[in-house]
């Protein structure tokens, strides 16, 4: 993972020369939100587990610090925070339980389980288009930190759920690569995919009561597309100000 790294940087840094050393690169930050509509692959005992597209507005922040060396071509990186996670929507025995079988008083019933976990991410990527129309196409890798894990099951008509900080239950670190578009006006589409299962397959405990053994999931995988607002902070600024002098001028 080391040498990854040092091999990213390293082509950031060649990049970086093989521009005219005396061009100034334009250097500033731009802020914004999205709404996710995710999606999920989850198989568990070798039973693909339906699962249903998640769509979340609460809480996706992100700010990027932008590396401009022209007008066409520059990097990204910065720093976000979202909330990720799936659905799935199945028979008990298909959606995490272990040791359980047809003598289960919830065999054979209809049961949701909802799982998210709030992640810092630390993006960085490059940009191609035209920025002073604010007009590009970008691309990157990222890592997030899952730190607040929650979890709820419907069944019966009743909810339960249940939360943690730093939980085991999921890959504390899970990498993931990304391409989207920025429009004018601040207008942003994007896709993410992530390399690494949601759920952590060394888990082993209770769920709402039941024993799991995360193992059993073949897969937990998750991808999303998102659309949003990405803004410079400049033009957020000329906007509270354009603001600040309508209210002034109408006193």
């Amino acid at each position: 993972m080391l040498k990854i790294k040092i091999s990213i940087a390293a082509v950031i840094i060649m990049t970086l020369f093989s521009f005219n050393t005396n061009a100034q690169v334009d250097i500033y930050r731009s802020s914004g939100g999205e709404i996710i509509f995710a999606g999920s692959d989850v198989r568990f005992n070798d039973v693909d587990v339906n699962s249903n597209m998640r769509f979340t507005l609460f809480l996706h922040i992100q700010q990027w610090a932008n590396f401009d060396l022209n007008n066409t071509f520059g990097f990204l990186a910065g720093g976000s925070l979202r909330n990720i996670g799936f659905i799935v929507e199945d028979l008990y025995q298909n959606v995490g339980f272990s040791d359980i079988d047809d003598t289960n008083p919830n065999w054979n019933k209809n049961t949701k389980i909802k799982r998210r976990s709030y992640a810092l991410g630390f993006p960085v990527g490059i940009k191609i288009g035209d920025f002073d129309k604010n007009y590009f196409f970008y691309a990157g890798a990222q890592y997030e930190w899952m730190f607040h894990y929650k979890q709820k099951q419907f069944l019966d008509g009743n909810k339960t759920k249940y939360t943690e900080w730093t939980s085991d239950r999921v890959n504390p670190w899970n990498p993931s690569f990304f391409a989207g578009m920025q429009f004018p006006g601040g207008f942003n589409l994007k896709f993410r995919y992530y390399m690494k299962d949601f759920l952590n397959t060394d888990f082993r405990g209770y769920d709402f009561g039941q024993e799991v053994d995360y193992s059993n999931f073949q897969s937990t995988g998750i991808w999303y597309i998102s659309i949003g607002i990405m803004l410079n902070n400049k033009q957020i600024k000329k906007m509270m100000d354009s603001q600040s002098f309508e209210k002034t001028a109408y006193r």
